[in-house]
């Protein structure tokens, strides 16, 4: 059994389908797979959220929320305003060590970045993958001002004991620009950790079925797919003068 804190650099940056691409490619090699959602932000009853989304995109996945809060605020913040009990992260460990009995690897989805807030006490993911002692996936952002929000999240990492697997690109644009291009050499550079992955930009609108059949390609073996770092790098990387 495995559990990895999948984190962002910032907030809309592709953490859920990262998670969804890493829990296909577990489910393609016949591992069980459980996804915990610890606070899910800004989504209405009914409606659904980054779990279920995962659910949807990679298949046969047990998709777990501990709370739900309206407004698209911070954990802690939207809970108060909502008047509903916070999420601490001894809860989430609880919850992920529970799961982690029960399947081959869980994937733990935080909001927004790594020291968002979750409870008032300033719980947050980093203190969840802490008490687990599990690995953090980082996902970062392609474009310019990704080297410092992805320095300062392995730094907060290295700072906690915490590890760090690697980092992904969430959301790799269909015609990069040059910022972009170059920090496929700086990223792991930045991050002091291996470039894992880049997920195509629009890979969330694709049907499942056409998602699953993709996802290793843009995975490195570490995370069970078949996705080139130098390879990769290589094709897209701008020459240099």
């Amino acid at each position: 059994m495995t559990v990895i804190v999948v984190s962002g650099t910032g907030t809309e940056i592709g953490k859920t389908v990262t998670t969804a691409a890493v829990a296909a490619a577990a489910l393609a090699a016949g591992r069980s797979v459980a996804v915990l959602k610890p606070a899910q932000t800004g989504v209405a009853p009914g409606e659904a959220g980054d779990a279920q989304e995962v659910a949807r995109l990679a298949g046969g996945v047990t998709a777990l929320e501990l709370a739900r809060f309206p407004e698209p605020l911070a954990p802690d913040t939207a809970a108060r305003r909502a008047g509903m009990a916070q999420v601490r992260p001894c809860e989430v460990a609880d919850a992920a060590g529970k799961l982690a009995t029960e399947h081959d690897l869980v994937l733990v989805e935080g909001a927004g970045g790594l020291l968002v807030r979750l409870d008032d006490e300033g719980g947050t993911l980093a203190d969840a993958a802490r008490l687990l002692d599990a690995p953090v996936l980082v996902v970062a952002s392609a474009g310019l001002g990704t080297l410092n929000t992805t320095a300062l999240t392995a730094e907060a990492l290295r700072a906690r004991g915490v590890r760090q697997l690697g980092v992904t690109i969430g959301n790799w644009p269909a015609a990069p620009d040059l910022a972009s291009r170059c920090n496929l050499a700086d990223l792991p550079r930045s991050a002091d950790a291996p470039l894992l992955g880049a997920v195509p930009q629009g890979a969330g609108s694709l049907e499942g079925a056409a998602f699953r059949a993709a996802a290793g390609g843009w995975l490195a073996p570490e995370l069970g797919g078949t996705w080139d770092a130098a390879s990769f790098t290589r094709r897209e990387a701008p020459r240099e003068r």
